[in-house]
């Protein structure tokens, strides 16, 4: 098998393969957390304000924690599960004071994101591996594509991208600096080539190269374009022709700051093609990022990455427990 993930070294090395659970370096958790500086200011804050002012647990306090939670964008039935683990631990008193009270209500939420992590697994033989990227206009997806790229071949691997987005001149364009950028051969077509035969042409061009990744771009659509929806429905039928395996990989990038949308676009397209997993930009931007909550506990699907920033180290694999860690860091 293949690595997925190499990372700077001089202590923030890491390699993340399909069996290993990634750990977030130093210097990445800084990141991590001023990425999260938003969403921390409007949630964590506020609720390590609160506890701290507090010397008993009553109803008012819980109260007011709701009302944070929800202003995050936490959602209403994630929220509800954190009040009613806190309330119920009140009842048993295994909550002795407001300090004990934080550090469980950090623990449920570590656990709703770690309830559907699972790591990138690689069928026998899969060679190339492919990734099919989704998701909505100004997602971020082809930049996270790109990213991607950019460290997967920092792992070793060699990587090669479909510029299956035909709508946009664009995307093609941006997909190709992409690849000059990190000398990765891009797969392309003129604008408004057919999606399903660029990606099938990039597959055997992958398969002729030997090459370990294939990350395939498509057009942005609104996940209630019924029409469009269809188009990658035929993708994935196209690519299951010449191995049912594949994609091994449907991966939707999500934007952060879009909120409960985000979570409609991943149910939406998770029931027309099948989600794999899910990769949430721009936490950096919003002060809601407490959308990530509801996304993994309504949707089961797994999320691989985060991206906090523009840089192409601020895409990482998802670690649940750094990222509780350091939305409430001081």
């Amino acid at each position: 098998m293949f690595d997925f993930l190499k990372r700077k070294k001089n202590n923030e090395e890491i390699i993340t393969t399909e069996n290993e659970t990634p750990k977030t370096s130093p210097s990445f958790f800084g990141r991590l957390k001023q990425g999260l500086a938003k969403t921390r200011a409007n949630l964590a804050s506020g609720i390590v304000t609160l506890f701290a002012g507090k010397k008993i647990l009553d109803k008012e306090v819980f109260d007011e924690i709701e009302m944070l939670l929800l202003s995050a964008d936490v959602g209403v039935e994630t929220t509800e599960q954190l009040i009613k683990s806190l309330t119920d631990k009140l009842a048993r008193k295994e909550l002795a004071d407001p300090s004990a009270a934080l550090k469980s209500l950090q623990a449920e939420m570590k656990a709703i994101l770690r309830a559907n992590q699972t790591p990138i697994k690689t069928p026998e033989n899969a060679k190339p591996y492919v990734m099919l990227v989704v998701g909505i206009n100004g997602s971020g997806k082809t930049t996270t594509i790109g990213k991607l790229a950019h460290h997967f071949k920092e792992a070793g691997n060699n990587v090669m991208l479909a510029a299956g987005d035909t709508f946009r001149a664009a995307a093609i364009e941006q997909l190709q600096v992409w690849g000059e950028r990190n000398q990765i051969p891009v797969i392309a077509q003129q604008p408004g080539a057919d999606t399903a035969a660029v990606i099938y042409d990039a597959m055997e061009a992958a398969r002729a190269r030997g090459v370990d990744i294939l990350l395939a771009d498509t057009a942005g659509r609104l996940h209630t374009q019924t029409n469009l929806m269809a188009e990658l429905q035929k993708v994935k039928r196209v690519l299951a022709k010449i191995d049912p395996t594949i994609p091994h990989e449907v991966l939707i990038v999500l934007d952060a700051s879009l909120g409960q949308n985000a979570l409609n676009q991943v149910k939406q397209f998770n029931e027309a093609i099948g989600v794999t997993a899910i990769a949430l930009t721009k936490l950096d931007g919003t002060a809601k990022g407490g959308i990530i909550f509801a996304i993994a506990r309504e949707t089961k699907i797994p999320i691989r990455y985060i991206g906090v920033g523009e840089g192409i180290l601020d895409l990482r694999p998802f670690d649940p427990d750094d990222f509780v860690d350091a939305l409430f860091a001081e």
